[in-house]
């Protein structure tokens, strides 16, 4: 049995503020054709299955800066460090 998908809008806020302290602005990425809509939904869709969101919205809160890193566990750290790297 899948688990449960949690909400839509948190999972988004989570995903694009993740890639945000991660100096990655999806809005770009997309326009730029590096990250198709079909991609973000499915980035969303896994976050929204992954059990990590409380400690991804602790770690979200503690950074005052810049990270070259998703969160430990992130469900989407790979696709981001592709994204933040991309030109």
């Amino acid at each position: 049995m899948k688990p449960a998908l949690g909400d839509p809008s948190r999972h988004f806020f989570l995903t694009r503020s993740v890639a945000r302290v991660m100096g990655i602005n999806l809005h770009e990425k997309l326009h730029d054709n590096a990250l198709s809509p079909a991609s973000y939904s499915a980035m969303v869709t896994r976050c929204r299955a992954c059990p990590l969101a409380a400690a991804c919205e602790t770690w979200l809160a503690q950074q005052y800066a810049l990270t070259e890193c998703a969160p430990p566990g992130c469900c989407n750290a790979a696709q981001l460090e592709q994204l933040r790297t991309r030109h």
